[in-house]
């Protein structure tokens, strides 16, 4: 069983790309993420044609996120138990969907930016993993894979430049500190065993060619529970498929699992 997570940056302008993805890299479940639209707005007829059931949530041009899936989609879930909200009025954004897919639990993810470290997004972004943490725990027995952008750089080899992050979000002790909780309640970061630092990154801002100077960041992750982590037999990161004209400005990452 093949699955990847990709942040798409808009579904409706890359499905082509997205097509030719799941074709080229046969991949049975796909968890999307900043799709960008509601659900009746998306191009969904290809997919559909492969095979592809699809289950998505989105709200607006922000956000939004979706699991692509051939092998089945079951017990969808829209946003995780006591997923904080955001805005005035507090609203729930469309950052987390759950199905099942052949047995696995995929969650795709779309984890708060945080703005800046003085910004109350920063104090959003920590409060929606902390509570998704909490949620997590519960799915540990489970072959679960907790997928998508997390908007941190969990280490200092997973950021081209740290000292350019000095008073940034992504590199902060208490964003990393977050992260490193899942990895200490005992979900694994199953790809970087396969894709060892430094300079491997799955985000090159459209800035200054960074992706061109590989000035990338890692925070695309994949995070399974113990029994999903011990059927992992290989992974990647697609970097070609930001290559290009009209990319995403994030790589795909893909899983494969022994059956």
């Amino acid at each position: 069983m093949r699955i990847a997570t990709w942040n798409v940056n808009s579904l409706r302008s890359r499905i082509d790309r997205v097509e030719a993805f799941l074709d080229r890299h046969d991949v049975d479940v796909l968890a999307l993420q900043e799709t960008k639209a509601r659900e009746d707005q998306l191009p969904l007829m290809g997919l559909q044609a492969r095979g592809y059931d699809v289950a998505a949530v989105g709200v607006n041009q922000w956000n939004g996120v979706a699991v692509v899936s051939r092998v089945g989609l079951g017990d969808v879930e829209i946003g995780f138990p006591d997923m904080p909200g955001w805005g005035d009025p507090v609203a729930a954004e469309a950052r987390a969907i759950g199905a099942t897919c052949a047995g696995v639990r995929i969650w795709s993810l779309y984890v708060p930016n945080g703005r800046k470290p003085d910004d109350p997004h920063y104090v959003y972004k920590l409060d929606w993993m902390a509570r998704l943490r909490v949620a997590a725990a519960g799915w540990l027995d489970g072959q679960t894979a907790l997928v998508g952008d997390w908007n941190v750089c969990p280490t200092d080899d997973d950021v081209f430049d740290v000292k350019q992050f000095a008073k940034s979000t992504h590199v902060t002790p208490a964003e990393r500190e977050a992260f490193q909780a899942f990895l200490d309640d005992g979900y694994v970061d199953v790809v970087r065993p396969h894709c060892p630092g430094p300079g491997v990154y799955t985000y090159w801002d459209y800035y200054r060619q960074r992706f061109e100077r590989n000035r990338g960041l890692r925070i695309d992750f994949v995070l399974g529970s113990p029994a999903l982590a011990a059927r992992v037999t290989g992974a990647f990161i697609d970097r070609d498929e930001r290559a290009g004209q009209g990319a995403s400005d994030h790589a795909p990452v893909v899983v494969d699992l022994a059956d």
